[in-house]
Parts: structure tokens; C-alpha cells; sequence
């Protein structure tokens, strides 16, 4: 998940210090907004499959609240540190403020490998991390969500045990429920679609055609997939995919001169969006080394996997042709590597502003379990689009105006927001 000199803390904490500097933020609002509010550390033990006691384990960071209840995912992954929790609870902090919801950030994790554990395992450990949490989380306090390798059911299990414990029914509790049981329809397209509609509005601005372009991207779980979806929907051709490898632990990246199937590749790859490579290779992929998506020629580049993945050691690989840098993952791209991307004019839709489509239908599935009332699948990507096409509209022509770099812009929208939540609690 990270080197040892990379931590995705500083690195949020580095992006925050510097727009509280173009903001002028004063001193008690910077010590409050570059802290967590609070964080749970605590230890889950599961009796395995084998009869023995494994102990894991878990996180549950609140990094700030001002505007709503926390929210944000649980992942689980075998790499996972507190580190990289804080980091990611900051980012949604902003990103819930740059989609101008109301909601806060927190974030969520075991630190485990659910490819080496059975389902039974898996439920007792997402009933063992609710049972540590459960009085510090619920609808109006914090809502998690899924996130890497956490799905529809492990948040089932969440809500299970956190409604027995408090003996009643909250559906809003959790969001990425399954359909029929709380569950948004558009959930699984949402983050997806979501950069794909802040594509589609930076490509306008260019003046390119999407039917023109071509992109390589980093990952194949759910973000990627459905970003490929819309992207080749609207005319758009992938011609390269990086994915990890679990039984050679390394990554590969699958190669088609004319283009990529989606089908094809989800008709060979497994729940967590691991493709088979003796299959791909027979369907005609061109197998190369992991890191070979970020060197296609092509015009957009959509890293969709995990942080720290351009940074300064390969931000120089990058092909003369990209034009566009679509952020579907959280931190993919270090403030080093930034400088880079931004010399270079690379047209850069940062994270927390691209990939913001899934909190945004999380808030939707919350506002629909909380009424009882659920809206059509049409009308959820429609009113998602809205959102996604205002907040970029939004960061776009601030970035212009002042002349910022497009990361810099969103964060001057979202920090502002916060910090004045915070000024009006009289939090600082």
C-alpha cells in the first residue's frame, strides 16, 4: 500500500498546509483541520476456520464533523495502516465539502487479506469490527461504506450487528447496502460514472471530442470497471489495464493495440477485479510489467486502484501524448510527482473532486433509507450527474479565475467550507 518514506498523512496533511496558506486561515483553524477529531484503535479476535484465534487488527478514524456525520469507507487489506486511514478520512472530509453534501469525513479498516480467509471468517471479522465501534458510529454520528475489498455483504453483516446491539432497525446506518435491503440502485456505476462526467466537462473545456481520445488505466475493481463503461459508452477507447496479480503478487498490465473488451476481461477476472492472465494472454493481451499503463500513448491516464502510484521515480515515464490525469483513486499521485504534472500542463481532475461519485450516491442511498423512500436507477444517475457536472464547473472556473493549479482550486473550495462550519460551531 505504501513505502516506507512515502505516508499518505503527511502528504494530505502537505496538500492542506498549503491551501491554508492561499486561504489565510488562522492558527487555531489549521491545528483543528490537520488533525483527526478522533480515532478508535482496537484489536478483533476471530476464532478461524481451524479452530484457532487470530487476532486483527482495526481502525475507525473521524477527521472532522463541522459540516455533518462523518462518512466514509471500511477497507480491508492486508498493507492497511493508521497512516493511511488518517490520510483518507482528511480526503473525505474535503471531498464531501467540494460536493457541497452534508456529511463529514471518516474512514475505516482491518488490517487483513480477505483472499486467504472464507466467507465465515470474513463475517466474523466485519461483526467483531462494528461490536469495538458500535457506540461510536450511526447515522448521526458516522456511516461507513464499502471500500478496497469490502463489498455489499460485509456492510450487510455491519448493519446486522450494529442493529442487534442497539436493538432496532437503521438502515441509514451504512451505506453500499444491497439493493431490496437499503441499498441505493446506481451504486455500484456511481464513482465510475462519476469521473467519467468530470471527463466528459474537462474534454468540453479542451475542445476534444471523447470519441477521439484513447486512456490507459490503473486497476480493474469496481471504479475502474465502470469507468470503462461510460468512458467506451461515450465513444472512448481503453487500450491498456494495469491489475494485481494474487498468485505471483505483482502486477500486470493487459495490452490491445485496438482496444480492450470489458466484457471480455469481466468475463475472466475475479470478485476483486484480478484477471486471469493465462486466459487474457490466450485472448489475445499483450502481457507487460505492472507499471507499463503509465507509459501508453494515449490522452488520458485514470489511475483506479490505490495511492502513491505516480510519484517522483515515474512521473517522468508518463507518454508525451497524456493530456489529461483523471484521479479515480485516492492519492494515486504524490505532491512531487505533482509539480511534474503540473509543468508539464497535464490537465489534472484531482481525487477528491473525480472520484466523489460514490459519497455522493452514499448520500443519496442515506437520504432515501432515512425517508423510506427509493428513487429509480435514471433518476439517480441523472441527479448525480448534476452534482458531479456542478462541483467541477465549480473547481474549473475558480481555477481559471485565480490562475490555480486544478488540485489547489478544489481544495481552496472545500477547506473554505469547513473552516467556516468550524467558525460557526465556534470550534475555533
Amino acid at each position: 500500500m505504501e513505502s516506507e518514506s512515502y505516508n499518505p498523512f503527511q502528504v494530505a496533511q502537505a496538500q492542506f498546509d498549503r491551501v491554508a496558506e492561499i486561504l489565510q486561515l488562522d492558527s487555531g483553524i489549521r491545528e483543528l483541520l490537520r488533525e483527526p477529531v478522533r480515532e478508535y484503535h482496537f484489536t478483533i479476535p476471530v476464532h478461524m476456520d481451524d479452530g484457532k484465534v487470530k487476532v486483527f487488527k482495526g481502525f475507525r478514524v473521524q477527521h472532522n464533523d463541522a459540516r455533518g456525520p462523518a462518512k466514509g469507507g471500511i477497507r480491508f487489506h492486508p498493507m492497511e495502516t493508521v497512516d493511511t486511514v488518517r490520510a483518507l478520512a482528511m480526503w473525505m472530509t474535503w471531498k464531501c465539502s467540494v460536493m457541497n453534501i452534508p456529511l463529514g469525513g471518516g474512514k475505516g479498516g482491518v488490517i487483513c487479506n480477505p483472499y486467504n480467509l472464507s466467507m465465515r471468517e470474513q463475517e466474523q471479522i466485519c461483526r467483531g469490527w462494528v461490536r469495538r465501534i458500535a457506540r461510536d458510529v450511526g447515522p448521526c454520528i458516522d456511516v461507513p461504506a464499502p471500500d478496497v475489498m469490502t463489498n455489499a455483504q460485509h456492510m450487510m453483516w455491519i448493519l446486522d450487528e450494529f442493529e442487534t446491539i442497539h436493538g432496532g432497525r437503521f438502515p441509514g446506518f451504512i451505506t453500499g447496502k444491497p439493493v431490496g435491503m437499503g441499498g441505493s440502485l446506481g451504486r455500484m456505476e456511481a464513482t465510475g460514472y462519476g469521473a467519467v462526467f468530470t471527463l466528459r466537462e474537462t474534454l468540453k473545456e479542451l475542445g476534444v471530442s471523447i470519441g477521439d481520445t484513447t486512456a490507459s488505466v490503473q486497476g480493474f475493481g469496481n471504479v475502474a470497471q465502470n469507468a470503462i463503461e461510460l468512458y467506451t459508452k461515450l465513444g472512448g477507447k481503453v487500450l491498456a489495464i494495469a491489475c494485481w496479480d494474487q498468485a505471483d503478487k505483482v502486477a500486470y498490465t493487459y495490452r490491445k493495440k485496438d482496444g480492450i473488451s470489458l466484457q471480455e476481461l469481466r468475463g475472466i477476472s475475479d470478485k476483486f477485479g484480478g484477471i486471469d492472465k493465462e486466459r487474457a494472454q490466450d485472448l489475445g493481451y499483450e502481457m507487460l510489467p505492472g507499471e507499463a499503463w503509465l507509459e501508453q500513448e494515449v490522452d488520458i491516464l485514470i489511475p483506479a486502484a490505490l495511492e502513491n502510484q505516480i510519484n517522483g521515480s515515474n512521473v517522468g515515464k508518463i507518454s508525451k501524448a497524456v493530456r489529461v490525469l483523471l484521479e479515480g483513486a485516492n492519492g494515486p499521485t504524490t505532491p512531487e510527482a505533482d509539480k511534474e504534472i503540473k509543468h508539464r500542463g497535464i490537465f489534472l481532475i484531482p481525487d477528491f473532486l473525480a472520484n466523489a461519485g460514490g459519497v455522493t450516491c452514499s448520500y443519496f442511498e442515506q437520504v432515501q433509507c432515512n425517508t423510506n423512500y427509493f428513487w429509480e436507477k435514471d433518476e439517480i444517475i441523472a441527479k448525480l450527474d448534476s452534482k458531479m457536472t456542478a462541483a467541477f464547473t465549480a473547481v474549473s472556473v475558480l481555477a481559471r479565475s485565480k490562475k490555480l493549479y486544478m488540485r489547489d482550486a478544489a481544495y481552496v473550495i472545500a477547506i473554505k467550507r469547513v473552516a467556516e462550519a468550524v467558525k460557526l460551531r465556534g470550534w475555533a
